[in-house]
């Protein structure tokens, strides 16, 4: 997989959310023009985008701020069990640290609590800037 996309309103947060779990900021760019939109099907389009990297170099996550076409439905408060993208997990060595800090970005926890399943790992769910749900996985072996 090369990486995975989310949309949102206000770049310069999600990039910092991001930023704080780790990811390295690539670069920023703006993708415009009739071939873009031949890409996406939206026709001439101009999007700002961000290009961040996982710490392992082994993924990245593309972040899209649409100024042309305007966006045109919002997803980002629908329940964990709506048809579609879900969420991106991320592996982290303390869940609790890692929460501590996203909180000071506008992250919360979907169900108030971190979960452990058996022995194996501590788990979670956060919604962070604009409702982007992202899931916490910190193995104890």
């Amino acid at each position: 997989m090369d990486n995975v996309g989310i949309v949102v309103e206000d770049l310069a947060a999600a990039i910092e959310f991001f930023r704080e779990l780790g990811l390295e900021l690539e670069g920023r760019g703006l993708v415009e023009g009739e071939w873009a939109g031949r890409v996406t099907g939206l026709g001439d389009q101009r999007v700002e985008i961000a290009m961040l990297r996982t710490p392992d170099g082994h993924g990245r996550l593309e972040l899209s701020r649409f100024l042309a076409p305007p966006v045109i439905a919002d997803h980002r408060s629908a329940p964990v069990n709506s048809l579609g993208y879900l969420r991106v997990m991320f592996a982290v060595d303390d869940i609790d640290d890692t929460l501590d800090r996203l909180v000071k970005h506008g992250a919360h926890l979907v169900s108030g609590d971190v979960v452990q399943y058996e022995t194996a790992y501590r788990l979670c769910y956060v919604r962070g800037p604009e409702g982007i749900l992202i899931g916490l996985a910190q193995e104890l072996s």
